[in-house]
């Protein structure tokens, strides 16, 4: 991510869609979180041919929401484990 404070907008298509995303990250990094959630989309609409579009999304939130959790649990544990070790 970018360390200056500038909020840019910029123009991404997810889903099919075009969004203006706007926010203090670089245009690559938001353009590679786009890229990415389009990814999941695409992957469980392919998966899910018949699902509505609004539940392909609730899923890939709850994908996304899951694996967040688990990262957060693996940094605790390694945080313990940094702490034990001093």
């Amino acid at each position: 991510m970018s360390g200056d404070r500038e909020v840019r907008s910029v123009r991404v298509q997810i889903f099919g869609e075009e969004h203006i995303i706007k926010g203090q990250a670089s245009q690559e990094y938001i353009e590679n979180l786009a890229s990415l959630v389009d990814r999941r989309l695409d992957e469980v609409q392919k998966m899910n041919p018949l699902l509505p579009r609004h539940r392909v999304a609730i899923l890939v939130a709850i994908n996304l929401a899951n694996e967040l959790e688990k990262l957060r649990a693996e940094h605790a544990d390694l945080v313990a484990l940094l702490e034990e070790a001093n």
